[in-house]
């Protein structure tokens, strides 16, 4: 009789689950997730997180037993759990998925070293989180490929892996009992936003499923306009591991317009994937400093965190992440750039709000892009400036987008919106005026950088 343990992380799904399939090849299994003490009392924890990952967890046990077993829950240390857990009913074979961040490969290596005496084996299972496994691409002589098109070149010729089934049934040894589900204030304080997505496996492929039938199809078209909101919304799944991007893959045509661009920003996801993995540091240093003197003044940071920055754009942006747990990825474009390069503040106090506000917020997505629109990470034209009113001229012409999230200039018609100074005291009452003016910051940063031209 072998017994093994599905160690739950972020691959909270039976379809297509690496870990899982291979540890349902043994007599008996163990589908495993550890609330994990550290990361609930970290930064990195949040109340919209909190709220996804509860309600993922509740899904998947629901799935888990109409297989014939359950989640096993513990709290506490994911290393001590786990070998208390093998101990107690003689298990052979330990089953994760392979991680990129700093801790997860701690986590790994706590892991291995506490079961190997054990005489368990920890076994790592790769492209789980990812499509392609972070080093698997490497450029000549190089351990990652630092700009994205030659990455991207090489990830479309990758041969894609199988999506895996779901196992038939799953036995779990006698008496294997488990905590209670946790609720969301079990695993952090605070309030979080209104309205986000619902958390799941089933969920997200109800939201696969009308993706494929209804938005891909026009997504080359529509994904960055912001008022159309014509974007698949899988990104909390796939933070999770609510959905698999290697079946999501599958099922795109990349032979259509629609699909060559989705599938594209599921490689930008691999890419930032494969950067982190080569340098874990990036997640709190510049990867390619410019010896960056930031601003200090936490009145335009507050302005910004609060979506009160006289620029309509950046404030509907803010807004809509504030109540949603989301942004558009236009927005989050626009809205990091503004703090970056319009009001010359350290990319890390963006990057850190978010990551308290995304449900998709991940250290190798979020750090990292912050990191290209800051001009400290891949992007080829690191000194470029996104200008916010050209920006809403381009991507929300009618203004739809601003009067959906900023009230208070829901009465001004047309792209009159995106310039409020210009009406009447009446027409903006209530709305800012902007804390500082673009042009003359653009120019300031420039004279920082080297000159480049403005977007």
């Amino acid at each position: 009789m072998t017994v093994s343990m599905a160690l739950f992380t972020r691959d909270l799904r039976v379809h297509d689950n690496p870990a899982l399939a291979a540890a349902a090849r043994t007599d008996e299994i163990l589908p495993v997730f550890v609330v994990d003490a550290s990361i609930c009392s970290s930064s990195y924890s949040s109340p919209n997180k909190a709220v996804f990952l509860a309600e993922a967890l509740a899904d998947l046990d629901e799935t888990l037993r109409s297989l014939g077993g359950r989640l096993l829950l513990r709290s506490g240390d994911p290393a001590a759990e786990v070998c208390r857990l093998v101990q107690q009913f003689s298990v052979d074979e330990v089953h994760i998925a392979e991680d990129v961040s700093s801790y997860s490969r701690r986590r790994e290596n706590r892991l291995r070293e506490r079961l190997t005496p054990l005489g368990c084996r920890l076994l790592v299972h790769e492209s789980s989180v990812t499509v392609c496994a972070p080093g698997s691409l490497t450029p000549a002589g190089k351990d990652h490929f630092a700009v994205f098109t030659p990455y991207h070149r090489r990830w479309s010729q990758h041969r894609l892996r199988k999506p895996l089934a779901v196992p038939k049934h799953i036995r779990l040894p006698h008496r294997a009992d488990s905590d209670p589900l946790p609720a969301p204030s079990d695993l952090t304080a605070g309030k979080g936003s209104p309205h986000l997505p619902t958390g799941g496996e089933s969920e997200g492929r109800a939201v696969a499923r009308t993706w494929f039938a209804e938005g891909i199809h026009a997504y080359a078209d529509t994904h960055d306009d912001l008022a159309a909101d014509a974007t698949s919304h899988l990104s909390p799944y796939l933070h999770f591991g609510c959905v698999s991007a290697v079946e999501l893959l599958h099922h795109t045509d990349q032979s259509t317009r629609g699909g060559a661009a989705f599938a594209r920003q599921l490689a930008w996801r691999d890419f930032h994937h494969q950067v982190l993995a080569a340098r874990p540091a990036s997640a709190h240093r510049d990867y390619r400093t410019h010896h960056d003197h930031w601003s200090d003044d936490h009145r335009l940071l507050a302005a910004w965190r609060a979506g009160r920055t006289g620029y309509p754009i950046v404030d509907a942006g803010m807004r809509q992440l504030a109540a949603q747990g989301w942004m558009h990825n236009r927005a989050r474009l626009i809205t990091a750039g503004f703090l970056t390069k319009t009001l010359y503040m350290d990319w890390r106090a963006g990057a850190q709000h978010f990551l308290e506000w995304l449900v998709d917020g991940d250290i190798a997505n979020n750090q990292l892009n912050w990191q290209w629109v800051a001009g400290t990470g891949t992007d080829t034209r690191p000194n470029r400036v996104l200008n916010p009113h050209r920006q809403a001229e381009r991507y929300d012409p009618d203004g739809d987008y601003v009067r959906r999230w900023v009230p208070e200039l829901a009465h001004v018609q047309g792209r009159a919106v995106h310039r409020p100074w210009t009406l009447s005291a009446v027409a903006a009452a209530g709305y800012p005026e902007p804390i500082v003016d673009h042009d003359q910051a653009a120019r300031a940063f420039r004279r920082i950088r080297q000159p480049e031209q403005t977007d």
